[in-house]
């Protein structure tokens, strides 16, 4: 496919006043969470597109677009780059290895590797942590990972101009929403891409009128409360830190510990983050009250609160995690304090590594040390990831 994007790149731009005026904060070093014997991997920076609709693109497009400003951002020399690994849901069948065909797009050697993993909403956290993995035993120093997905190509059974006008009628536009790991670019024959188009103009007394989806008579999941479908994409730069040195480069922070969990999906589909959470804790020789920062994927509000409410369940844990004593419920008021997925909305591929950067990006900023980015998946799995500051 001809190039069809044409990229720009910003400063930084937010959606807060507060946090663009906000300077970084002197992290305040506790123990480091370091394992002997065993390489750092830490994250130099990471881009990701606009959530919003590109029903005219390919997810290819959008997972080059990711690559190319992830060159640009942090100025990356192509020939470096080891390997190159995405996650995707929904495969558009052209492209089905799409990491590969992005990186040839974005006119990366044909000598360097990439593949594609799949594994539903934490397709992107399994492609960051294989490369995590790849980099800590010495088969490579620098990788590029992320996520993409396209949901304005999934089947909907209608002719297509009937597909073009549901879609457009379920899409709005932003005038706040930007981070500094944005990548805005121009579609050609339609506006420049620079906001995410996820709002929620509904008052609390409108949304309450909604009727509930999915299971019923009980079900609370609403459009109101629920993420939209949505398309974007999402990467990473991680590195070894000796590499990163060496290049100079201004890391972010640590990629430290993490755990995949996998438990019953049909009574307990999207409690991945409660199962994740301990283990990964027991793991880093961490408590709750350490974590500075939470980043929890929340896709839906209803979700989130199941997720909480088990956590602080003495009965739960016995039951079904074969714990004495409860998790004990999450600090609200260190939890997804920037956005969240409910808002940011939802690309099944690319959130894992949104989830993470704004991990590292709250502790930089807020001159914190360690954080927690957790998320469910379909099928009953889920991911949860200790991230710790670097030292400026």
């Amino acid at each position: 496919m001809t190039t069809i994007l044409t990229y720009t790149f910003q400063n930084l731009l937010t959606a807060s006043k507060w946090l663009q005026a906000a300077p970084e904060i002197q992290t305040k070093m506790k123990k480091t969470l370091a394992k002997p014997n065993m390489r750092n991997v830490v994250v130099v920076d990471g881009v990701r597109t606009p959530f919003t609709s590109y029903k005219d693109l390919m997810p290819y497009d959008l997972a080059r677009a990711t690559l190319t400003g992830l060159l640009y951002q942090p100025s990356v020399p192509k020939e470096v780059v080891d390997y190159i690994i995405f996650g995707t849901v929904i495969q558009e069948v052209k492209t089905s290895n799409v990491a590969r065909e992005a990186a040839l797009g974005a006119a990366f050697s044909d000598k360097t590797p990439a593949h594609t993993v799949t594994m539903a909403c934490i397709s992107a956290n399994q492609a960051m942590t294989t490369g995590v993995g790849l980099i800590a035993s010495g088969h490579c120093d620098v990788s590029m990972t992320g996520g993409v997905e396209l949901m304005s190509h999934v089947p909907i059974r209608h002719s297509r101009k009937m597909r073009k006008l549901m879609l457009d009628l379920n899409k709005a536009k932003s005038d706040e929403g930007l981070l500094s790991d944005v990548v805005i670019f121009k579609v050609p024959g339609k506006n420049t891409v620079t906001t995410d188009n996820g709002i929620c103009p509904s008052s609390l007394e409108q949304m309450a009128k909604l009727k509930p989806a999915f299971i019923k008579p009980c079900s609370t999941v609403t459009a109101a409360d629920s993420s939209l479908l949505t398309d974007g994409a999402s990467a990473m730069l991680i590195v070894a830190e000796e590499k990163a040195l060496a290049m100079g480069y201004k890391s972010k922070a640590y990629l430290r510990d993490f755990m995949y969990v996998s438990h019953d999906p049909k009574d307990q589909l999207l409690l991945g983050p409660k199962y994740a959470t301990p283990k990964v804790l027991e793991k880093a020789e961490l408590t709750m009250n350490d974590i500075d920062a939470f980043e929890f994927h929340k896709a839906f509000s209803g979700k989130i609160l199941a997720n909480f409410e088990v956590m602080d369940s003495d009965w739960f844990a016995q039951n079904y995690m074969g714990r004495k004593t409860k998790v004990r419920l999450l600090p609200l008021e260190k939890s997804n304090n920037w956005d969240e997925s409910l808002f940011l909305r939802h690309p099944f591929g690319a959130t894992g590594c949104r989830l993470v950067m704004a991990a590292a990006n709250r502790l930089q900023k807020e001159g914190d040390q360690y954080a927690l980015a957790a998320a469910c998946a379909a099928g009953g799995q889920g991911h949860s990831m200790t991230v710790e500051a670097y030292p400026k």
